[in-house]
């Protein structure tokens, strides 16, 4: 499934099934545990109260978990606590993976406040992890676990410090997110604008939001179609890059439009060349993949 895909809470009643007891890495500043049917109780539900919960199901044999399992850690170091990573190895604990509905692995699933909101399955890219974990968080700061809660005063070593304010506007965007309203989110985002015009999480998530909203309405079958009968067709292309930036192949998306700029000349190459840079600036610098796409386009261009 698309793991941006928030599902609220009740989806599975894990504490049903979970055994009790059991000790666990309780440690201030934990990152990432190695969970058991013994000590999923304390180490999953009940950590879940006040932070986050981000369960790895996985295998030995398994080959894309060896590809997925290193990014969650990283993440998981990077962001300090805000959410821990519990690693679940189903052939030990079926159990678990049993009163989960895992259907296959690699599975990533969310708990927060004990109940499992959010998940997807397979070796995913690492910005769609990215997204999956900001909208866990997000979500965690309105509806129950505060995120940092395991890892207080680890950054600065202050236990105890005063929560950051959380901007009414953009939480009220990331809520919207988490339900899948576009309509809802794109009008928190304006409104954040209209009082601070140059906030760039507003400006980046309004963009994202947007090509979504445009994604949306595109008829791929007529995309295709056009393609088949030229494959340097202006629009057909436009409409095919924000396809597929939308479902997370972005790299794709850039290295096509950076093709057709090669390609053309004049108003048909300056408006590729504006589209491919407005999608720049909706994944915004920080993605890996724009830097590389600024220089390929340079070169094309000149």
């Amino acid at each position: 499934m698309d793991p941006t895909s928030i599902r609220l809470p009740g989806a599975v009643d894990l504490s049903a099934r979970a055994s009790a007891g059991g000790a666990g890495a309780g440690a201030t500043g934990v990152r990432s545990i190695d969970v058991t049917e013994a000590t999923f109780s304390k180490e999953v539900l009940e950590r879940s109260r006040s932070v986050p919960v981000v369960i790895d199901f996985w295998a030995a044999w398994c080959g894309p978990c060896r590809q997925l399992s290193p990014i969650l850690e990283r993440l998981a170091e990077q962001d300090a606590g805000r959410w821990i990573l519990a690693k679940i190895d189903v052939d030990a604990n079926p159990r678990i993976a049993q009163a989960a509905q895992v259907q296959g692995i690699p599975a990533v699933k969310a708990v927060v406040d004990g109940q499992l909101i959010a998940e997807f399955t397979g070796a995913v890219p690492e910005r769609e992890v990215r997204s999956f974990l900001d909208q866990i968080l997000a979500y965690a700061q309105t509806h129950g676990a505060e995120p940092g809660a395991d890892a207080a005063g680890a950054a600065d070593g202050a236990a105890g410090a005063p929560a950051p304010a959380v901007d009414s506007d953009l939480a009220r965007a990331e809520d919207a997110l988490t339900r899948g309203d576009m309509v809802g989110a794109a009008e928190a985002y304006r409104a954040k604008l209209a009082s601070e015009p140059g906030n760039e999480e507003a400006k980046l998530g309004l963009a994202r939001v947007e090509l979504i909203a445009r994604a949306t309405t595109i008829d791929q079958k007529s995309v295709r179609s056009a393609l088949e009968r030229d494959s340097d067709d202006i629009d057909a292309n436009l409409q095919l890059a924000d396809l597929l930036v939308a479902g997370g192949h972005v790299d794709s998306a850039f290295d096509a439009l950076v093709g057709l700029v090669r390609r053309t000349s004049g108003a048909d190459r300056d408006r590729v060349r504006r589209h491919l840079v407005s999608l720049f600036e909706t994944m915004g610098d920080d993605d890996p993949a724009v830097a590389p796409a600024r220089r390929a386009l340079t070169a094309a261009l000149y």
